[in-house]
C-alpha cells in the first residue's frame, strides 16, 4: 500500500514538472525582410503576425537587413507592428535604412549586431536623389509619431529624415542621422548589442522560449514570383503575342485562350497584392474589346482601335505601380517610366518578332494544325457548297476592307469572305485567292 502510494506521488510529481516546463516555455514567431520592401513584403508581415497572433506567441521577432523601399509598404509594415498587442522585436543583422529604418523603430526592442547601421530614411527615387519636401514632410512625420509611440527621442527620428534639423551632440545642420550599433545604444535606438537571435532569448522575461520561425506557404512563393519583373515581362509578351497570333487565325481561340490565361496569371497576384485595382483592370478589359471591335467590325482603323491600344497600355502599366486611383503622390516617376517601358516593348517586341519570323511560324506543319485547315473530301462524306465558289482559286481580285486578316475581298464584282495569308493587307490592294476553307477563301498580296 505504502508502495503503491509513493509510486503515485512520483507519477504526480513528474507529471507536475512537465505540465509546469511547459508552461514556463512560451513562443517567440520570427519572421525575416531582408528584401526590398515592397507589395509582397507587406503582405507577408500582414500574415506573420496574424499567425502569430493566432498561436498567441509572447513575442514577434522581425529579423531584419534592408535599404528600404517603397514609403506606402513601409507604413503599412510599421502600422502593423504598432498595432499588434504582442511585444515586438527587430533585430538589425547589418542594415535598417529608409523604411528599414522606420520598421525597426516601429518594434518594442530593437538588437543590432556589431557593424551594423539605422537611419538615413530620407525619400529618394531611384537615382537616389531626394525627392521634394512634400514627400520629406510626410514620413518625418511618419518617423517623429512612430518614436513617440515606441518611447524613442522623437527629435533623433525627424533627423533620420531632416538633414536641415539641428540637434545637439546628435548631428549638425546639413546632415542625416545614421547611428552604428554603438551609437545607437547610446541614444537609446539599440537595447543591446548580439551576435544571434539565441543571444537575444535569455534577455526576455518570463521563462524559457521557443523560437517559431514563418513558413510562406506555397500560394505566397507563387505569388511573390508571379509579380517579379521577369515573370510579368514574360506574360505580358504571351498577352500580347497571344492577341497577335489569334487575328491570324481568327475562330480558333486557342491563341486568345492563351493570352486570357497569361491576363489572369498577370493580374490576379497585382490585384491581391494591392497593386491592381478594378477599374485599372476594367481599363484593360475595354480596351481589349476596342481592339477587337477595331480589327472584326469597323472598317479601317480610327478612334476605336486607338482608344483601345491606349487603354489597354493604361491598365497594364498602372496595375504595376502603386498609385491611387489618380493620386501619384508616392509613386517613383521613374517606376511608372519603367513599367510604361516594359508594357510598351511587350507589345511591340511579339509584332516584330511575327514581321521577321512570321511565314516560317504560319507555314510551319505544327502551326497550321491549330488553324481551321481540316480537308474535307468526298470519300469522307462532303460535299462541295458551289461549284463556283471553289473556282474562284487562282483568281485575283481587290480588298473590299483592310484584311486584318479577315475580311472580304471584291471579285467579278462580288465580294467574298476572306483571310490573307499572310497578315494586313489594305483596302484597294490586289489579291490572288490561294486556296478555300470551308466557307472563305485564303488570299495573298499580288
Amino acid at each position: 500500500m505504502r508502495l503503491t502510494r509513493n509510486i503515485l506521488t512520483t507519477i504526480t510529481i513528474l507529471l507536475c514538472t512537465i505540465l509546469n516546463i511547459q508552461a514556463q516555455q512560451k513562443i517567440v514567431y520570427t519572421f525575416d525582410i531582408h528584401e526590398e520592401i515592397a507589395p509582397g513584403m507587406s503582405k507577408l508581415t500582414e500574415r506573420a503576425i496574424a499567425e502569430a497572433e493566432r498561436l498567441k506567441a509572447s513575442y514577434i521577432l522581425v529579423n531584419l537587413n534592408t535599404y528600404g523601399g517603397t514609403v506606402d509598404d513601409g507604413d503599412k509594415i510599421r502600422t502593423a507592428l504598432l498595432r499588434t498587442k504582442i511585444p515586438t522585436i527587430v533585430y538589425i543583422q547589418n542594415n535598417a535604412a529608409s523604411a528599414g529604418a522606420l520598421i525597426s523603430i516601429a518594434c518594442d526592442s530593437i538588437y543590432m549586431t556589431p557593424g551594423s547601421t539605422i537611419g538615413a530614411a530620407s525619400v529618394v527615387n531611384q537615382n537616389g536623389d531626394l525627392m521634394p519636401e512634400k514627400y520629406q514632410s510626410y514620413i518625418r512625420k511618419k518617423m517623429r509619431a512612430t518614436a513617440e509611440e515606441t518611447g524613442r527621442n522623437p527629435l533623433i527620428a525627424e533627423g533620420m529624415t531632416d538633414e536641415n534639423l539641428e540637434i545637439d551632440s546628435v548631428k549638425a545642420k546639413g546632415k542625416i542621422v545614421t547611428f552604428s550599433t554603438k551609437e545607437a545604444i547610446k541614444y537609446g535606438y539599440c537595447n543591446g548589442q548580439v551576435e544571434s537571435v539565441e543571444e537575444i532569448l535569455p534577455k526576455l522575461s518570463g521563462g524559457t522560449y521557443t523560437l517559431v520561425e514563418h513558413e510562406s506557404s506555397w500560394s505566397e512563393a507563387l505569388m511573390l514570383w508571379l509579380i517579379s519583373p521577369a515573370v510579368s515581362g514574360l506574360l505580358l509578351l504571351v498577352i500580347f503575342g497571344g492577341i497577335y497570333m489569334e487575328f491570324k487565325t481568327p475562330g480558333t481561340f486557342v491563341f486568345i485562350g492563351i493570352s486570357a490565361v497569361a491576363a489572369l496569371l498577370y493580374f490576379a497576384p497585382l490585384y491581391i497584392e494591392g497593386l491592381a485595382a478594378n477599374w485599372e483592370i476594367l481599363l484593360f478589359i475595354v480596351g481589349v474589346i476596342l481592339i477587337l471591335l477595331e480589327i472584326f467590325v469597323i472598317p479601317g482603323f480610327g478612334i476605336t482601335g486607338i482608344s483601345g491600344i491606349v487603354l489597354v497600355i493604361s491598365g497594364l502599366t498602372l496595375a504595376l505601380v502603386r498609385n491611387i486611383v489618380f493620386d501619384f503622390t508616392f509613386v517613383p516617376i521613374g517606376s511608372v517610366a519603367l513599367s510604361f517601358l516594359m508594357v510598351t516593348v511587350a507589345m511591340a517586341l511579339p509584332l516584330l518578332l511575327l514581321l521577321a519570323f512570321g511565314q516560317q511560324i504560319f507555314n510551319s506543319s505544327t502551326f497550321k494544325k491549330m488553324g481551321v485547315q481540316a480537308e474535307m473530301k468526298t470519300s469522307d462524306g462532303y460535299t462541295v457548297r458551289d461549284n463556283a465558289f471553289a473556282a474562284l482559286v487562282g483568281s485575283t481580285g481587290i480588298a473590299a476592307t483592310d484584311l486584318r486578316p479577315a475580311g472580304k475581298v471584291e471579285i467579278g464584282g462580288e465580294r467574298y469572305d476572306c483571310v490573307a495569308d499572310t497578315g494586313f493587307i489594305p483596302k484597294g490592294d490586289a489579291v490572288k485567292v490561294l486556296a478555300l476553307r470551308s466557307n472563305y477563301l485564303v488570299v495573298d498580296k499580288l
